[in-house]
């Protein structure tokens, strides 16, 4: 079934879509919008000098997309005249640009503000680049609708197959940020945090602070805290990566050493927050008492190794047996903390 609306139909049948029923897809007659399985759904797109890719990003994104908010992040070259001109046919572009280069992070919160102030009930996000697919579309959508689910990601690491084309250093700067992320976020369960492919509810955009989110790359992780913290739920989606004439913009020697830092300043954050702000739970003691004491440990090891190989002590095996067993009491601290946060992820109760 597909809505005439004056453009290019797209390239994906909203027919094959997993639940689609004759409702899934209409087009309101009264306020001109249309409707997925009920919904208002509207794609973000951040585009920073996209010049060569924006083009085939906008006809790509399927009909049963009701507004595309393409955020022009201060792109020196012809990015936005683009978008201008395929906005004049396609009159679901809406063209927001920053005068000043913000950062991806900024230019997605951007389009989410605006997709709140026009009533869009999910917001999906698609890079400018042409990079993601948009068959999996209503895989990201379904579980929102469904209530199954208020944010949902992509998931490129899931099998070597959907990996196919990503670097070996790509994927590995992937699974470190993806372990950082897990334990930062408190999502175990989540995988690929760096897939900006994502789709989010309304009232998760309403209730998370949007002004507070970080700017630039990152900003995918720090969504996940924020989501968190009020026990919003997060599903995978799989699909395979999709890599063509882009280049990415991340380079991962620098990037993991600066979202490791933005990390933990939002991993103690979420701690205060969630377990003892707004309600409370014992394992901020087991966080607080097993960092405490593994770094104590390895501390007491270096002072055991200077004392036995500079100062000339003969304490090494008493002295590092003692190091080594308060470390391994703090490394059990950390680990039952983090099967504490294991069970609230599984136990949350969050808006449901």
């Amino acid at each position: 079934m597909s809505v005439d609306r004056g453009y290019d139909a797209r390239r994906y049948d909203v027919t094959t879509a997993p639940g689609f029923s004759t409702d899934t897809l209409r087009e309101d007659r009264e306020w001109g919008i249309v409707l997925y399985r009920d919904r208002r759904i509207g794609v973000v797109v951040p585009a920073y000098k996209e010049e060569l890719l924006i083009g085939e990003t906008l006809k790509s994104i399927p009909g049963f997309v009701d507004k595309i908010f393409v955020v022009n992040d201060a792109s020196p070259d012809r990015t936005g005249e683009i978008v201008e001109k395929y906005a004049k046919t396609d009159p679901r572009i809406v063209l927001l640009t920053h005068e000043e280069n913000k950062g991806v992070g900024a230019a997605i919160v951007t389009g989410y503000k605006q997709a709140l102030e026009e009533g869009i009930d999910i917001a999906a996000v698609m890079a400018g680049d042409n990079q993601m697919d948009p068959s999996f579309l209503p895989d990201l959508l379904n579980p929102i609708v469904e209530k199954r689910a208020d944010y949902t990601l992509g998931n490129r690491l899931m099998s070597p197959d959907y990996r196919h084309g990503m670097s070996k250093w790509r994927f590995f700067g992937n699974a470190v940020l993806t372990l950082l992320t897990k334990i930062a976020s408190g999502y175990w369960q989540m995988m690929d945090p760096q897939n900006g492919y994502t789709a989010i509810s309304k009232r998760a955009l309403e209730r998370i602070n949007l002004d507070g989110v970080y700017p630039r790359y990152g900003y995918c992780n720090d969504i996940l805290i924020n989501l968190n913290i009020w026990g919003f739920r997060v599903r995978n989606i799989p699909h395979p990566a999709r890599y063509g004439a882009e280049k990415s913009g991340i380079h991962y020697t620098s990037y993991i050493v600066k979202v490791s830092h933005l990390l933990l300043s939002r991993f103690l954050w979420r701690l205060k927050m969630k377990y003892v702000m707004l309600s409370f739970h014992p394992l901020v003691f087991f966080y607080s008492f097993g960092a405490g004491l593994a770094a104590f440990g390895i501390f007491a090891g270096l002072v055991t190794l200077w004392e036995k190989f500079v100062a000339g002590y003969s304490v090494l095996f008493v002295h590092g047996v003692l190091s080594f067993l308060i470390f391994m009491m703090g490394t059990m601290f950390l680990l039952f903390a983090m099967l504490y946060d294991m069970e609230q992820e599984k136990n949350t109760n969050g808006w449901y």
